[in-house]
């Protein structure tokens, strides 16, 4: 039940409205089938993608947390991917990243709903934007390829504020860049520590999109299982 009268909207944009999972899987497929892994590594995808989740997972934490750079991030799953095949390939795993970031923000799934939720509450005159640790060139093109862009003011990426959610700086960032208020603010996203968390510290109310009915820690304001679930709290 909504409790609470916000002016500014603020979305996660990956796992939250574009659905990064199908389209990495699209991506990554359609990567390794150029490059011909499938003879070079004498697997299949299906077992390929498994390990990719698993090195890209750790290596997203890694970033958030500070420890690693952006560029590191990028080919480094793909080298401790290649690794799991006995492959040491610098050169392969950076031709590899650079290819997938071409393919990845091409693709155009989006959760159910999407375009639907984000009409309505455009219609209802909230302000809108976007706080993504993705890659600036990357998420622009995923927003821009997928429809998007005409919802949002503006679009706040960890590389262009130098700094990653769930820290406090990319939060005052966006207040900065979009003249919004943490009291009127909400914060839309999937991510409990990234997205939950972030708010909570930036002193914003937040919404977990609990796309995967998972249990969560720390608390979000509200919670919903499904995009259409918005229309009950804004």
């Amino acid at each position: 039940m909504k409790t609470k009268t916000y002016k500014h909207l603020f979305f996660d944009l990956d796992h939250t409205l574009w659905d990064f999972d199908r389209n990495a899987a699209l991506a990554l497929s359609e990567v390794y089938g150029e490059f011909g892994l499938e003879t070079i590594l004498n697997g299949n995808f299906d077992e390929f993608y498994r390990k990719y989740l698993v090195h890209n997972e750790m290596l997203w934490k890694r970033y958030h947390n500070g420890f690693i750079t952006a560029e590191d991030l990028k080919w480094k799953r793909m080298w401790r991917t290649l690794l799991e095949y006995q492959l040491a390939d610098e050169t392969l795993s950076k031709d590899l990243s650079k290819r997938f970031l071409e393919v990845l923000p091409l693709k155009k799934e989006v959760f159910p709903y999407t375009f639907e939720i984000l009409a309505y509450l455009q219609k209802k005159g909230y302000a809108m934007h976007i706080i993504t640790n993705g890659f600036e060139k990357t998420q622009w093109s995923k927003l821009e390829n997928s429809g998007m862009i005409p919802f949002f003011g503006e679009v706040i990426t960890s590389e262009m504020s130098n700094s990653v959610k769930p820290q406090k700086e990319i939060f005052d960032h966006a207040m900065l860049r979009t003249g919004a208020a943490p009291e009127s603010s909400i914060m839309i996203g999937d991510n409990p520590e990234a997205d939950i968390e972030g708010a909570r510290t930036a002193g914003m109310d937040s919404v977990f999109v609990n796309h995967d009915k998972k249990d969560i820690d720390p608390q979000p304001t509200y919670t919903v299982y499904h995009l259409k679930e918005l229309e009950g709290i804004l």
